[in-house]
């Protein structure tokens, strides 16, 4: 078993998937390309060699009177908050939704589907009616993280319900799972619409905006508490890779490779549910990303959760990237809100993954 777990990225039994390094490696330089070209689009169009420029110039590598001041302030003001946001926000997602994949030992867990996300909005629309009314102090002494503290409250309790629902015995059934997942998404559905009712013009404007998921709210004050957060919690998720391939092999066969089960649960769903809540807390309900990005990785590079993690970073990463630049420009100039953009590419990925898993409920 431990030369198994040693060697489980570097496909021993030459299935055709591809070796770390070069996943990792490629995956990087797409998503280099991938930013410029989210920094270069918009209405206002900035070539990609100037976008280059400006950022060399930032960085004391360039004289910056050579470029155009308008260009440079639209890119550090606007565009790079955003795209390094959606950057983070996408990482972030996916690295959670290959830890309760590997958690759940099963490849339909996803934030979204399984109401973590809904949790975390359904205490953020709370947040934003009470902080307001009741609770003033704690959003001005939170400041920036009342939003996302709230948010991760909300995911956390959503995600503890699913593990205690659908486990019995050590087992997780996914059926449980989904229903379960259904379930706590009505509720959180119903939670929300009760808080739009009492909620002022202001903060039903910013309901709606959980609700549809958005990067409009992208500033560099926004992105340093999404950094911190966000990127604490996928730093987390990243440091389970071992014991997670040891979970792989079941729960009897991991605790005899010393790995302590009901810590690594309490840790996965903490990471996971405090990536979540935070994106959620700042972009709203973005479904879907934290299913696709693992099930893109491990189809080329295999299950080894040391490889999967820090792939599925980097391929989430693209992944938003690439919707934001969908959203900025298929309706220009107006903008596509990006939940409903990932929600239109994952809700048939998912169609597939189902037809693929029917066999599983003897259907």
């Amino acid at each position: 078993m431990a030369t198994v777990l040693r060697r489980g990225d570097d496909d021993p039994g030459g299935s055709g998937r591809l070796p770390a390094a070069p996943v990792i490696v490629a995956l990087a330089a797409v998503l280099l390309v991938t930013s410029v070209l989210a920094a270069a689009t918009g209405a206002f169009h900035i070539p990609p060699a100037d976008v280059l420029a400006i950022l060399a110039a930032q960085a004391g590598l360039a004289d910056a009177s050579a470029n155009d001041a308008r260009a440079s302030a639209v890119l550090m003001q606007i565009r790079l908050p955003r795209v390094l946001f959606a950057m983070l926000a996408g990482a972030a997602l996916a690295v959670s939704g290959a830890v309760l994949q590997g958690l759940f030992r099963n490849p339909l867990a996803d934030p979204a589907l399984i109401g973590i996300s809904g949790g975390a909005a359904l205490a953020a629309a709370w947040a934003i009616v009470l902080n307001t009314r009741l609770l003033p102090g704690v959003s001005a002494l939170l400041g920036p993280f009342s939003l996302p503290v709230a948010a991760f409250a909300g995911a956390l309790l959503a995600a503890w319900l699913v593990q205690r629902l659908a486990s019995l015995d050590g087992a997780t059934s996914i059926a449980v799972m989904l229903l379960a997942g259904i379930a706590i998404s009505a509720l959180a559905g119903a939670g929300i619409g009760l808080a739009a009712y009492v909620a002022s013009d202001e903060q039903l404007r910013n309901i709606t905006f959980w609700q549809l998921g958005t990067l409009s709210d992208a500033t560099w004050r926004t992105l340093g508490a999404l950094a911190v957060l966000a990127g604490a919690a996928t730093c987390a998720g990243l440091r389970l890779a071992r014991p997670l391939d040891a979970l792989a092999l079941g729960e009897a066969e991991a605790r005899h490779l010393g790995v302590d089960i009901e810590q690594l649960k309490r840790i996965g769903m903490i990471a996971a549910a405090l990536a979540v809540g935070t994106v959620t807390a700042f972009c709203g309900i973005i479904g879907f990303v934290a299913l696709v990005a693992p099930h893109i990785v491990r189809i080329a590079c295999g299950p080894a959760h040391r490889l999967l993690l820090p792939a599925c970073a980097l391929a989430g990463a693209i992944l938003m990237t690439l919707a934001d630049i969908v959203a900025r420009t298929v309706l220009a100039p107006a903008e596509l809100p990006i939940g409903v953009l990932t929600a239109f590419i994952g809700a048939p990925f998912f169609l597939l993954l189902l037809l693929r898993q029917r066999r599983l409920w003897g259907a």
